[in-house]
């Protein structure tokens, strides 16, 4: 866990968003989200919500949301939106009653817990935070996106890289011991079979898996493309159509997984 508040604390989480592939992870994720939560002012639990990305946008559509995050610089950002509260916090132990929430965001969590039983624990304390009916959405990191990622930036040519690669498509727990921050930090990678059972494990039914960003991240001139509204249309319904084809989300660079407390 220290290891990534201090990673956090050098990297610029409130801008990877607003560039590059994060436009299309940004907007995926929010078109994913919209679908699925209930209607404001329903109540939300935003946990790991950095620096408040969605939190923000959330709050604006007019939702009571509760940010909590373990990075203080994130809570100082999140601090720029009108939101019903936020909190130093671990996903582990979420500090709040049983059943209050309507929806719990786990969109960091699960990929920054690379023990499976804390994982675990941090979906179980979601589904304790939720009423009946209420929804999680967790985010994941695809097993495969360390090797999407060596052939597009061209990380295969780096020797220091290929170890790391290699217990990525085993494991699945990436360990950056290069000392390159451009390789991230540790984290869990999680195929789709993972994810799910992770879900239905800690008490959620009725689990759909979607892909974020699909193979739309691969888009040549995405970010020249997303500049007029007709071509980022096409890419969005592109994806959106094939969001839940099960060989198609290892192309994806993140998971999303719904699931809904019974």
């Amino acid at each position: 866990m220290n290891e990534m508040v201090r990673f956090y604390e050098e990297y610029d989480e409130a801008g990877r968003l607003s560039e590059g592939t994060g436009l299309l992870e940004l907007e995926r994720s929010r078109d994913i989200l919209k679908r699925h939560l209930p209607p404001s002012p329903a109540r939300i639990i935003d946990v790991g919500g950095g620096p408040g990305n969605y939190a923000g946008w959330l709050a604006a559509a007019g939702y009571e949301v509760y940010l909590l995050d373990p990075v203080r610089k994130h809570l100082d950002q999140a601090g720029r939106f009108p939101l019903a509260g936020i909190a130093l916090g671990d996903a582990r132990a979420l500090p709040c009653d049983n059943a209050v929430a309507d929806a719990v965001l786990l969109m960091g969590p699960l990929y920054h817990l690379p023990e499976r039983n804390d994982r675990l624990q941090s979906l179980r304390e979601a589904h304790r935070s939720l009423h009946s009916g209420g929804i999680v959405c967790a985010t994941a990191i695809s097993r495969w996106a360390s090797l999407l990622d060596a052939f597009a930036e061209g990380f295969i040519d780096d020797d220091d890289y290929m170890p790391v690669l290699e217990r990525d498509l085993a494991q699945g727990v990436h360990r950056n011991d290069t000392g390159k921050p451009q390789y991230f930090t540790t984290a869990q990678f999680h195929t789709p079979g993972e994810l799910r059972a992770e879900l239905t494990e800690a008490g959620f039914t009725a689990i759909e898996v979607v892909a974020v960003e699909g193979p739309g991240w691969m888009t040549k001139d995405l970010a020249s493309r997303w500049q007029e509204p007709h071509r980022r249309a096409r890419i969005l319904d592109l994806i959106r159509r094939v969001e839940r084809i099960e060989p198609l989300l290892g192309c994806s660079m993140h998971l999303m997984a719904v699931g809904t407390k019974p």
